[in-house]
């Protein structure tokens, strides 16, 4: 196996015992709010690359992209700063509880001969919606202090179907911004799958895998800084493109 340095993430690891994201409901805001979820952390490290951790990446990828939206004027949350542990069900309420107006999650792929290459962006399937039934749901639904549970309930029901379309344009402008920066050969389209992270989310989630951080080419590459910097450039301007208006 080809060893690639990557620059560590800035600040040490934090292994403390892990810490979940605040639930507590926020404000209605002027500005909409992005939540970026970098994938995995603490204890689950994700894949391992070419003188990469999966972990380590995402998290470098997700500061990097709010730094991008920030200086565009968007509120960014992060569901981790830290290198901690998060469940998928604590990762979507963070952004339902937020009332986040889109959520990312950012994850580096791999494949058993390592021989796969590219960049996807995925939505929930209709099934995947369906299946997500309302007593899986109800830890992760937005907050709605003004409601009646049953009646916030339904209108979670009705939100995350409307968003589906909202999500599947996202994953578009993302696989669009990728393209523009990693080349067409590497596109390797919108997909449909029933992730979890993306379970009972209620505004436009996408997951998107930047590429495989275990090919011996792409891995390297993707511990560039220079090329981390046009992935996090391109994820912002796909983000601020479906941003609803202020």
């Amino acid at each position: 196996m080809l060893a690639v340095t990557v620059a560590p993430v800035a600040g040490a690891p934090d292994r403390a015992a892990p810490s979940s994201p605040s639930t507590a409901p926020g404000p209605i805001r002027a500005r909409p709010l992005v939540v970026l979820d970098p994938g995995h952390g603490g204890s689950n490290s994700g894949a391992l690359g070419v003188g990469l951790i999966e972990k380590e990446l995402t998290l470098t990828l997700a500061r990097a992209v709010r730094a991008e939206l920030e200086a565009r004027g968007v509120e960014v949350a992060l569901t981790r700063e830290r290198d901690v542990t998060l469940t998928l069900r604590q990762r979507v309420a963070a952004a339902n509880q937020r009332r986040a107006a889109l959520f990312v999650s950012i994850h580096g792929n791999a494949s058993p001969g390592r021989i796969q290459r590219g960049f996807e962006t995925f939505v929930l399937t209709a099934g995947g919606v369906d299946v997500d039934g309302r007593a899986l749901r109800s830890e992760s639904g937005a907050a709605r202090p003004e409601l009646d549970p049953a009646t916030a309930l339904v209108l979670d029901d009705v939100e995350r179907g409307a968003c589906q379309w909202e999500s599947a344009e996202l994953a578009a402008a993302v696989q669009r911004e990728l393209r523009a920066v990693r080349g067409d050969a590497g596109d390797r389209g919108v997909r449909q799958d029933a992730h979890h992270v993306l379970l009972g989310a209620t505004m436009p989630a996408v997951l998107v895998e930047v590429g495989f951080i275990d090919h011996p080419i792409e891995g390297r590459e993707l511990a560039r800084p220079e090329v981390q910097a046009a992935i996090a450039g391109a994820l912002a301007r796909a983000i601020v493109a479906q941003l609803p208006p202020p």
